[in-house]
């Protein structure tokens, strides 16, 4: 009778059984519950020698949105540049005629399924196309373009279900750097920033697209933090951080419970906040970051500290972690840090993730955990496995994904927050998105 090791049976039967597992999907901005965390076994831990497999590239427009995966299928937008010129100049307003699109490849092939596509005139800075990822909830796409342009579509077919134009109906001035807050659903609502008196947050019913409740208003403008849910909390809360302060609203009615001033460079409000233990990280550009711990009755939460120069970390462009005590999170510099939670205090900082021989404007790595691994994808179009933990950063290999075709001051980036789904990173530029598989063997 021929004898099989019982290490190879029991190698044999993980290995079956993890083919087996259905693969996670990433169905929205920073994934299933917007925190980060990537949930998929059978995950590469480190880069081998020979780099990773391609499995598909398919060509794509300008944007700097990153992808949704949902039901085998992949959403992103993008835009179609019929004339103008895309500077680069913070300073400055692009003018540009084109066509923004809401485009549906198979998560398999990127073969195209169906694309949806509109004129949309840009007169915004870096206007390299839309910045929000789409949310894939209930079998509707709802996505938001760069000049605010709402839209709900099917996600069979890209049907359009129901449509509003913020700027328009909202009398709302498009933000310097466009619209980027990605539409959040709650429930039966999807909320988003609008701008606009008393309508700087806009929540619709998600199947009728009929407005439900508008709330606050920004003095200039509204910035770009999507609204986000507290964690943590008897009392549902929803967040929006606007350039002056953070609010505290009823998710169903879009009443304000709680306001906190807190004020980044530029009216620059980016990151969403990162929760743990009742507490929420805010963090923004230029060092701005706070603590605060929320109240279960939604009564006014408790500060706890704020950030400066020298200690916690001020996110930009990619949010902020929070893993137990430790708070992780990439600066405008592009030092990743860690930061102990209770204190606001570093524990540890690196550029080896971003930019190894020096600091860079606006350097990015967008972080997200799988287990005790963490999958960074830099502004240079690598994706970098590493450890973060408090007691430092331990990489485990780097592999070019594809060219950073956009530019942030003479240097060449890509502002683009990946998917992770199917065992597979999905990553884009303005040329196009890439499958690679982080299967593994």
């Amino acid at each position: 009778m021929l004898r099989v090791p019982l290490q190879c049976i029991l190698r044999l039967v993980v290995s079956l059984a993890s083919s087996r597992l259905p693969a996670d999907d990433w169905p929205q901005w920073m994934g299933p519950t917007r925190d980060g965390v990537w949930t998929e076994s059978g995950i590469i831990a480190e880069i081998p020698d020979d780099g990773l497999t391609v499995k598909w590239r398919a060509p794509l427009g300008l944007g700097y949105a990153g992808p949704a995966v949902a039901g085998g299928r992949v959403y992103v937008l993008d835009y179609q540049l019929a004339s103008g010129d895309v500077a680069a100049n913070p300073g400055s307003l692009d003018k540009l005629e084109g066509q923004e699109r809401i485009v549906c490849l198979d998560a398999a092939t990127g073969e195209e399924i169906w694309a949806h596509a509109y004129d949309q005139p840009y007169a915004i800075s870096y206007g390299s196309g839309p910045r929000t990822t789409p949310t894939v909830n209930g079998g509707r796409v709802y996505a938001l373009g760069a000049e605010g342009k709402l839209l709900c579509l099917k996600a069979d077919s890209g049907d359009v279900v129901w449509s509003h134009d913020l700027k328009e109906e909202y009398g709302a001035k498009t933000p310097h750097w466009g619209h980027t807050s990605h539409p959040l659903v709650y429930g039966d609502l999807v909320v988003t920033l609008a701008g606009g008196a008393g309508s700087a947050v806009v929540a619709f019913d998600k199947q009728s697209g009929e407005e439900v409740w508008k709330s606050l208003t920004a003095d200039e403008a509204i910035g770009h933090c999507p609204p986000t849910m507290a964690v943590g909390v008897r009392t549902q809360q929803l967040l929006i951080w606007l350039p002056k302060a953070v609010y505290g609203l009823n998710p169903q009615t879009g009443e304000e419970f709680w306001t906190v001033g807190l004020t980044p460079d530029f009216g620059m409000s980016i990151a969403a906040p990162a929760f743990e233990a009742q507490t929420a990280f805010f963090s923004g550009v230029r060092n701005v970051s706070m603590l605060i711990e929320l109240a279960d009755d939604a009564t006014a939460p408790k500060e706890l500290w704020r950030g400066d120069g020298s200690t916690s970390v001020g996110c930009a462009h990619a949010g902020p972690l929070v893993v137990d005590d430790t708070i992780y999170g990439c600066d405008d510099k592009g030092w990743v840090r860690a930061v102990d939670r209770p204190s606001g205090e570093r524990l540890w900082e690196t550029l080896e993730a971003t930019a190894p021989e020096r600091p860079a404007n606006y350097g990015t790595a967008f972080l997200v955990r799988n287990g005790d691994r963490w999958y960074l994808f830099n502004d240079s179009g690598n994706l970098v496995v590493a450890e973060l933990n408090r007691d430092g950063y331990t990489e485990h290999g780097q592999f070019h994904v594809l060219e950073p075709t956009g530019d942030a001051f003479g240097r060449p980036i890509v502002w683009s927050h990946p998917a992770f789904a199917e065992r597979c990173l999905f990553a884009r530029n303005d040329k196009e998105i890439v499958c690679v598989s982080l299967a593994a063997e």
